[in-house]
Protein backbone atom coordinates (compact mmCIF):
# COMPACT_ATOMS: atom_id res chain seq x y z
CA UNK A 1 0.00 0.00 0.00
CA UNK A 2 1.67 3.29 -1.07
CA UNK A 3 2.23 5.67 1.85
CA UNK A 4 0.37 8.42 0.02
CA UNK A 5 -2.53 6.08 -0.82
CA UNK A 6 -2.13 6.65 -4.57
CA UNK A 7 -4.27 4.46 -6.82
CA UNK A 8 -3.25 2.92 -10.14
CA UNK A 9 -4.49 4.70 -13.23
CA UNK A 10 -6.77 1.76 -14.03
CA UNK A 11 -8.80 2.40 -10.87
CA UNK A 12 -9.75 5.97 -11.72
CA UNK A 13 -10.29 5.37 -15.44
CA UNK A 14 -13.95 5.88 -16.23
CA UNK A 15 -14.72 6.95 -12.66
CA UNK A 16 -17.11 9.68 -13.78
CA UNK A 17 -19.57 7.03 -14.91
CA UNK A 18 -19.70 5.20 -11.56
CA UNK A 19 -21.54 6.21 -8.36
CA UNK A 20 -19.37 7.24 -5.40
CA UNK A 21 -20.21 6.77 -1.71
CA UNK A 22 -18.45 7.19 1.62
CA UNK A 23 -18.49 4.84 4.59
CA UNK A 24 -17.35 6.46 7.86
CA UNK A 25 -16.49 3.99 10.62
CA UNK A 26 -16.83 4.89 14.31
CA UNK A 27 -15.14 2.11 16.34
CA UNK A 28 -16.40 2.98 19.82
CA UNK A 29 -19.02 1.07 21.81
CA UNK A 30 -20.25 1.47 25.38
CA UNK A 31 -20.18 -2.33 25.82
CA UNK A 32 -19.31 -5.24 23.54
CA UNK A 33 -22.22 -7.40 22.42
CA UNK A 34 -21.57 -11.11 22.86
CA UNK A 35 -22.06 -11.97 19.16
CA UNK A 36 -20.04 -9.05 17.73
CA UNK A 37 -16.72 -9.49 15.94
CA UNK A 38 -16.65 -6.02 14.36
CA UNK A 39 -13.66 -3.71 14.74
CA UNK A 40 -14.91 -1.96 17.88
CA UNK A 41 -13.44 -0.77 21.18
CA UNK A 42 -15.13 -0.10 24.48
CA UNK A 43 -12.47 2.18 25.94
CA UNK A 44 -13.18 5.90 25.62
CA UNK A 45 -9.50 6.65 25.21
CA UNK A 46 -6.87 4.68 23.30
CA UNK A 47 -3.23 5.41 22.71
CA UNK A 48 -1.16 4.38 19.74
CA UNK A 49 2.57 4.10 19.26
CA UNK A 50 4.31 7.42 19.72
CA UNK A 51 1.65 8.61 22.17
CA UNK A 52 -0.86 9.71 19.54
CA UNK A 53 -4.24 10.09 21.18
CA UNK A 54 -7.15 8.21 19.64
CA UNK A 55 -10.25 9.09 21.64
CA UNK A 56 -13.87 9.92 21.03
CA UNK A 57 -13.05 13.57 21.63
CA UNK A 58 -10.65 13.92 18.69
CA UNK A 59 -11.98 11.11 16.52
CA UNK A 60 -13.98 13.30 14.13
CA UNK A 61 -10.86 15.27 13.25
CA UNK A 62 -9.01 12.05 12.36
CA UNK A 63 -11.79 11.03 9.97
CA UNK A 64 -11.82 14.53 8.48
CA UNK A 65 -8.09 14.12 7.77
CA UNK A 66 -8.73 10.88 5.89
CA UNK A 67 -11.52 12.50 3.87
CA UNK A 68 -9.02 15.20 2.88
CA UNK A 69 -6.59 12.44 1.91
CA UNK A 70 -9.33 10.90 -0.24
CA UNK A 71 -9.66 14.20 -2.09
CA UNK A 72 -5.90 14.22 -2.81
CA UNK A 73 -5.88 10.60 -3.95
CA UNK A 74 -8.90 10.97 -6.23
CA UNK A 75 -7.55 14.23 -7.59
CA UNK A 76 -9.84 16.03 -10.01
CA UNK A 77 -12.51 13.32 -9.85
CA UNK A 78 -15.66 15.31 -10.70
CA UNK A 79 -18.17 13.08 -8.95
CA UNK A 80 -20.39 14.28 -6.16
CA UNK A 81 -21.03 11.81 -3.35
CA UNK A 82 -24.37 10.01 -3.68
CA UNK A 83 -24.44 8.21 -0.32
CA UNK A 84 -22.76 8.54 3.07
CA UNK A 85 -23.13 5.82 5.71
CA UNK A 86 -21.80 6.23 9.26
CA UNK A 87 -21.47 2.84 10.92
CA UNK A 88 -19.72 1.16 13.78
CA UNK A 89 -19.49 0.52 16.60
CA UNK A 90 -21.97 3.02 17.88
CA UNK A 91 -21.63 6.26 15.90
CA UNK A 92 -24.09 8.03 18.18
CA UNK A 93 -21.68 7.76 21.12
CA UNK A 94 -20.04 10.75 19.43
CA UNK A 95 -21.64 14.13 19.79
CA UNK A 96 -24.04 14.92 16.96
CA UNK A 97 -21.81 17.87 16.08
CA UNK A 98 -18.92 15.46 15.47
CA UNK A 99 -20.98 13.38 13.07
CA UNK A 100 -21.96 16.65 11.40
CA UNK A 101 -18.28 17.63 11.06
CA UNK A 102 -17.46 14.34 9.36
CA UNK A 103 -20.37 14.77 6.96
CA UNK A 104 -19.36 18.39 6.43
CA UNK A 105 -15.89 17.31 5.33
CA UNK A 106 -17.38 15.04 2.65
CA UNK A 107 -19.57 17.92 1.53
CA UNK A 108 -16.66 20.39 1.49
CA UNK A 109 -14.19 18.14 -0.30
CA UNK A 110 -16.47 16.41 -2.81
CA UNK A 111 -19.94 17.89 -2.63
CA UNK A 112 -23.12 15.91 -2.13
CA UNK A 113 -25.28 14.94 -5.08
CA UNK A 114 -28.81 16.31 -5.14
CA UNK A 115 -30.97 14.02 -3.02
CA UNK A 116 -27.95 12.29 -1.49
CA UNK A 117 -28.73 9.62 1.10
CA UNK A 118 -26.97 10.19 4.44
CA UNK A 119 -27.39 7.44 7.04
CA UNK A 120 -26.14 6.82 10.54
CA UNK A 121 -26.51 3.71 12.64
CA UNK A 122 -27.66 4.30 16.22
CA UNK A 123 -27.99 2.36 19.44
CA UNK A 124 -31.49 3.08 20.81
CA UNK A 125 -30.10 4.01 24.23
CA UNK A 126 -27.57 6.47 22.79
CA UNK A 127 -30.02 8.99 21.31
CA UNK A 128 -32.83 11.22 22.48
CA UNK A 129 -35.23 13.52 20.58
CA UNK A 130 -32.86 16.50 20.64
CA UNK A 131 -29.92 14.40 19.41
CA UNK A 132 -32.00 13.18 16.48
CA UNK A 133 -33.07 16.74 15.70
CA UNK A 134 -29.40 17.79 15.61
CA UNK A 135 -28.58 14.95 13.23
CA UNK A 136 -31.36 16.03 10.91
CA UNK A 137 -30.16 19.64 11.08
CA UNK A 138 -26.64 18.46 10.17
CA UNK A 139 -27.95 16.91 6.96
CA UNK A 140 -28.62 13.28 7.84
CA UNK A 141 -31.58 11.86 5.93
CA UNK A 142 -31.81 8.30 7.26
CA UNK A 143 -31.24 6.54 10.58
CA UNK A 144 -30.86 2.83 11.31
CA UNK A 145 -31.59 1.55 14.82
CA UNK A 146 -30.26 -1.73 16.19
CA UNK A 147 -33.38 -3.37 17.60
CA UNK A 148 -32.42 -7.08 17.25
CA UNK A 149 -35.36 -8.38 19.31
CA UNK A 150 -38.40 -7.30 21.33
CA UNK A 151 -37.83 -9.99 23.96
CA UNK A 152 -35.71 -9.26 27.00
CA UNK A 153 -34.34 -12.79 27.36
CA UNK A 154 -33.17 -12.74 23.72
CA UNK A 155 -31.50 -9.35 24.17
CA UNK A 156 -29.80 -10.73 27.27
CA UNK A 157 -28.24 -13.60 25.30
CA UNK A 158 -27.00 -11.09 22.73
CA UNK A 159 -25.68 -8.79 25.49
CA UNK A 160 -27.72 -5.91 24.11
CA UNK A 161 -28.12 -3.09 26.61
CA UNK A 162 -31.33 -1.42 25.42
CA UNK A 163 -34.70 -2.22 26.93
CA UNK A 164 -37.61 -3.66 24.91
CA UNK A 165 -39.80 -0.89 23.54
CA UNK A 166 -37.03 1.68 23.27
CA UNK A 167 -36.27 1.08 19.56
CA UNK A 168 -39.93 1.53 18.70
CA UNK A 169 -39.99 4.85 20.54
CA UNK A 170 -36.85 5.85 18.65
CA UNK A 171 -38.69 5.45 15.36
CA UNK A 172 -41.35 7.89 16.54
CA UNK A 173 -38.69 10.33 17.76
CA UNK A 174 -36.86 10.11 14.43
CA UNK A 175 -40.07 10.78 12.54
CA UNK A 176 -40.75 13.79 14.76
CA UNK A 177 -37.22 15.05 14.06
CA UNK A 178 -37.96 15.00 10.33
CA UNK A 179 -36.51 11.69 9.15
CA UNK A 180 -38.52 10.21 6.28
CA UNK A 181 -36.44 7.04 6.19
CA UNK A 182 -35.94 4.87 9.28
CA UNK A 183 -34.62 1.31 9.48
CA UNK A 184 -34.84 -1.29 12.23
CA UNK A 185 -32.25 -4.08 12.34
CA UNK A 186 -33.47 -7.47 13.58
CA UNK A 187 -31.62 -10.72 14.29
CA UNK A 188 -33.25 -14.15 14.23
CA UNK A 189 -31.97 -17.51 15.43
CA UNK A 190 -30.60 -16.40 18.79
CA UNK A 191 -30.20 -19.34 21.22
CA UNK A 192 -33.34 -19.56 23.33
CA UNK A 193 -35.51 -17.62 20.87
CA UNK A 194 -38.80 -19.29 19.91
CA UNK A 195 -40.97 -18.79 16.84
CA UNK A 196 -43.36 -16.78 19.01
CA UNK A 197 -40.49 -14.58 20.22
CA UNK A 198 -39.53 -13.88 16.61
CA UNK A 199 -43.12 -13.11 15.63
CA UNK A 200 -43.37 -10.72 18.59
CA UNK A 201 -40.22 -8.93 17.43
CA UNK A 202 -41.58 -8.57 13.91
CA UNK A 203 -44.92 -7.32 15.22
CA UNK A 204 -43.19 -4.75 17.43
CA UNK A 205 -40.96 -3.57 14.60
CA UNK A 206 -43.82 -3.24 12.14
CA UNK A 207 -45.98 -1.50 14.72
CA UNK A 208 -43.32 1.20 15.08
CA UNK A 209 -43.75 2.29 11.46
CA UNK A 210 -40.28 2.14 9.84
CA UNK A 211 -40.05 2.10 6.07
CA UNK A 212 -37.16 -0.38 6.05
CA UNK A 213 -36.42 -3.57 8.00
CA UNK A 214 -33.25 -5.65 7.90
CA UNK A 215 -33.46 -9.19 9.25
CA UNK A 216 -30.27 -11.21 9.61
CA UNK A 217 -29.70 -14.78 10.72
CA UNK A 218 -27.40 -14.87 13.74
CA UNK A 219 -23.91 -15.95 12.75
CA UNK A 220 -21.79 -17.17 15.65
CA UNK A 221 -18.28 -15.96 14.94
CA UNK A 222 -15.25 -17.66 16.44
CA UNK A 223 -13.59 -15.65 19.17
CA UNK A 224 -16.80 -14.00 20.39
CA UNK A 225 -18.24 -14.34 23.86
CA UNK A 226 -21.33 -16.05 22.43
CA UNK A 227 -19.19 -18.67 20.66
CA UNK A 228 -17.44 -19.43 23.95
CA UNK A 229 -20.78 -19.77 25.76
CA UNK A 230 -22.07 -22.20 23.12
CA UNK A 231 -18.86 -24.21 23.27
CA UNK A 232 -19.22 -24.49 27.06
CA UNK A 233 -22.82 -25.70 26.64
CA UNK A 234 -24.33 -22.67 28.39
CA UNK A 235 -26.66 -21.87 25.49
CA UNK A 236 -27.74 -24.09 22.56
CA UNK A 237 -26.70 -23.53 18.95
CA UNK A 238 -29.57 -22.78 16.54
CA UNK A 239 -29.60 -24.94 13.40
CA UNK A 240 -30.14 -24.02 9.74
CA UNK A 241 -33.69 -25.42 9.65
CA UNK A 242 -34.72 -23.00 12.41
CA UNK A 243 -33.11 -20.13 10.50
CA UNK A 244 -35.09 -21.11 7.39
CA UNK A 245 -38.36 -21.22 9.34
CA UNK A 246 -37.68 -17.81 10.86
CA UNK A 247 -36.91 -16.35 7.45
CA UNK A 248 -40.23 -17.60 6.11
CA UNK A 249 -42.02 -16.08 9.10
CA UNK A 250 -40.31 -12.77 8.38
CA UNK A 251 -41.18 -12.83 4.69
CA UNK A 252 -44.83 -13.55 5.46
CA UNK A 253 -45.15 -10.83 8.11
CA UNK A 254 -43.26 -8.18 6.18
CA UNK A 255 -45.06 -8.84 2.90
CA UNK A 256 -48.43 -8.66 4.66
CA UNK A 257 -47.41 -5.25 6.05
CA UNK A 258 -46.57 -3.86 2.60
CA UNK A 259 -42.80 -4.46 2.61
CA UNK A 260 -41.05 -6.00 -0.39
CA UNK A 261 -37.68 -7.68 -0.37
CA UNK A 262 -35.02 -6.06 -2.53
CA UNK A 263 -32.03 -7.96 -1.11
CA UNK A 264 -32.11 -11.32 0.63
CA UNK A 265 -31.99 -9.77 4.14
CA UNK A 266 -33.61 -6.39 3.45
CA UNK A 267 -37.17 -5.20 2.92
CA UNK A 268 -38.58 -1.73 2.20
CA UNK A 269 -42.03 -0.23 1.71
CA UNK A 270 -40.95 1.61 -1.47
CA UNK A 271 -37.98 2.14 -3.76
CA UNK A 272 -37.27 5.38 -1.92
CA UNK A 273 -36.96 3.44 1.32
CA UNK A 274 -34.23 1.13 0.04
CA UNK A 275 -30.73 1.64 1.44
CA UNK A 276 -28.97 3.14 -1.55
CA UNK A 277 -25.58 2.99 0.15
CA UNK A 278 -25.72 -0.78 0.58
CA UNK A 279 -26.82 -1.04 -3.04
CA UNK A 280 -23.47 0.53 -3.97
CA UNK A 281 -21.77 -2.44 -2.35
CA UNK A 282 -24.03 -5.02 -3.96
CA UNK A 283 -23.59 -3.46 -7.40
CA UNK A 284 -19.81 -3.08 -7.18
CA UNK A 285 -19.77 0.73 -7.34
CA UNK A 286 -17.07 2.93 -5.75
CA UNK A 287 -16.86 3.83 -2.08
CA UNK A 288 -14.20 5.19 0.23
CA UNK A 289 -14.18 3.75 3.73
CA UNK A 290 -12.68 6.10 6.33
CA UNK A 291 -11.80 4.99 9.86
CA UNK A 292 -9.90 2.14 11.54
CA UNK A 293 -10.45 -1.16 9.73
CA UNK A 294 -12.67 0.41 7.06
CA UNK A 295 -12.63 -1.14 3.58
CA UNK A 296 -12.75 0.77 0.30
CA UNK A 297 -13.23 -0.04 -3.38
CA UNK A 298 -12.53 2.14 -6.39
CA UNK A 299 -12.47 0.81 -9.93
CA UNK A 300 -11.51 -2.75 -9.09
CA UNK A 301 -8.96 -1.83 -6.41
CA UNK A 302 -9.90 -2.82 -2.87
CA UNK A 303 -7.99 -1.75 0.23
CA UNK A 304 -8.39 -1.75 4.00
CA UNK A 305 -7.17 0.40 6.84
CA UNK A 306 -5.18 -0.53 9.91
CA UNK A 307 -7.57 -1.74 12.60
CA UNK A 308 -6.37 -0.12 15.81
CA UNK A 309 -7.49 3.49 16.35
CA UNK A 310 -4.05 4.36 17.74
CA UNK A 311 -2.25 3.08 14.64
CA UNK A 312 -4.83 4.85 12.50
CA UNK A 313 -4.25 8.15 14.30
CA UNK A 314 -0.48 7.68 14.10
CA UNK A 315 -0.51 7.23 10.34
CA UNK A 316 -2.64 10.31 9.72
CA UNK A 317 -0.56 12.44 12.12
CA UNK A 318 2.51 11.56 10.05
CA UNK A 319 0.79 12.41 6.78
CA UNK A 320 0.59 8.75 5.72
CA UNK A 321 -2.32 6.76 4.37
CA UNK A 322 -3.79 4.54 7.11
CA UNK A 323 -4.14 1.77 4.53
CA UNK A 324 -2.81 -1.61 5.67
CA UNK A 325 -3.01 -3.45 2.36
CA UNK A 326 -4.80 -3.68 -0.95
CA UNK A 327 -5.57 -5.93 -3.88
CA UNK A 328 -6.20 -5.24 -7.55
CA UNK A 329 -9.04 -7.46 -8.71
CA UNK A 330 -8.75 -9.32 -11.98
CA UNK A 331 -11.56 -9.26 -14.52
CA UNK A 332 -12.43 -12.82 -13.50
CA UNK A 333 -12.58 -11.88 -9.80
CA UNK A 334 -14.84 -8.95 -10.60
CA UNK A 335 -17.13 -11.20 -12.66
CA UNK A 336 -17.42 -13.69 -9.82
CA UNK A 337 -18.09 -10.92 -7.28
CA UNK A 338 -20.87 -9.53 -9.45
CA UNK A 339 -22.57 -12.93 -9.43
CA UNK A 340 -22.08 -13.31 -5.66
CA UNK A 341 -23.60 -9.93 -4.88
CA UNK A 342 -26.12 -9.24 -7.62
CA UNK A 343 -27.82 -12.60 -7.26
CA UNK A 344 -28.86 -11.52 -3.75
CA UNK A 345 -30.87 -8.63 -5.22
CA UNK A 346 -34.50 -8.82 -6.27
CA UNK A 347 -33.45 -7.78 -9.78
CA UNK A 348 -31.04 -10.72 -9.94
CA UNK A 349 -27.92 -10.93 -12.07
CA UNK A 350 -27.54 -11.09 -15.87
CA UNK A 351 -27.19 -14.60 -17.20
CA UNK A 352 -24.43 -13.43 -19.54
CA UNK A 353 -22.16 -13.13 -16.50
CA UNK A 354 -22.18 -16.91 -16.15
CA UNK A 355 -19.57 -19.27 -17.53
CA UNK A 356 -20.87 -22.38 -19.36
CA UNK A 357 -20.92 -24.48 -16.18
CA UNK A 358 -22.74 -21.73 -14.31
CA UNK A 359 -25.25 -21.31 -17.13
CA UNK A 360 -26.02 -25.02 -16.99
CA UNK A 361 -26.44 -24.76 -13.22
CA UNK A 362 -28.85 -21.84 -13.69
CA UNK A 363 -31.01 -23.93 -16.03
CA UNK A 364 -31.14 -26.69 -13.40
CA UNK A 365 -31.97 -24.14 -10.72
CA UNK A 366 -35.04 -23.04 -12.67
CA UNK A 367 -36.20 -26.65 -12.89
CA UNK A 368 -35.54 -27.11 -9.16
CA UNK A 369 -37.60 -24.04 -8.26
CA UNK A 370 -34.64 -21.97 -7.09
CA UNK A 371 -34.73 -19.35 -9.88
CA UNK A 372 -37.80 -17.60 -11.30
CA UNK A 373 -38.64 -18.89 -14.81
CA UNK A 374 -39.90 -15.61 -16.33
CA UNK A 375 -36.81 -13.48 -15.50
CA UNK A 376 -34.68 -16.43 -16.63
CA UNK A 377 -36.40 -16.36 -20.03
CA UNK A 378 -35.56 -12.65 -20.19
CA UNK A 379 -31.88 -13.20 -19.42
CA UNK A 380 -31.68 -12.78 -15.64
CA UNK A 381 -31.14 -15.13 -12.71
CA UNK A 382 -33.61 -14.14 -9.99
CA UNK A 383 -34.06 -16.13 -6.78
CA UNK A 384 -37.42 -17.60 -5.80
CA UNK A 385 -38.41 -17.64 -2.14
CA UNK A 386 -36.98 -21.16 -1.87
CA UNK A 387 -33.89 -19.93 -3.68
CA UNK A 388 -33.44 -17.20 -1.08
CA UNK A 389 -33.37 -19.84 1.64
CA UNK A 390 -30.58 -21.60 -0.26
CA UNK A 391 -28.91 -18.48 -1.70
CA UNK A 392 -25.37 -19.44 -0.75
CA UNK A 393 -25.69 -22.85 -2.41
CA UNK A 394 -27.23 -21.35 -5.55
CA UNK A 395 -24.41 -18.81 -5.78
CA UNK A 396 -21.79 -21.54 -5.47
CA UNK A 397 -23.37 -23.50 -8.31
CA UNK A 398 -23.63 -20.47 -10.59
CA UNK A 399 -20.06 -19.40 -9.89
CA UNK A 400 -18.68 -22.90 -10.47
Amino acid sequence: MPQDGALPASAVAGAAGRPLGFYLHVPYCATRCGYCDFNTYTATELRGSGGVLASRENYAEMVVEEIRLARKVLGDDPRRVETVFVGGGTPTLLDAADLGRMLGAVRDEFGLAEGAEVTTEANPESVDPRYLERLREAGFTRVSFGMQSARQHVLRVLDRTHTPGRPERCVAEARAAGFDHVNLDLIYGTPGESDDDWRASLDAALGAGPDHVSAYALIVEEGTQLARRIRRGEVPMTDDDVHADRYLIAEEALSAAGFRWYEVSNWATSDAGRCRHNELYWRGADWWGAGPGAHSHVGGVRWWNVKHPGAYAQALSEGRSPGAGREVLTDEERRVERILLELRLAEGCPLDLLAPAGAAAAARAVTDGLLEPEPYAEGRARLTLRGRLLADAVVRDLVD
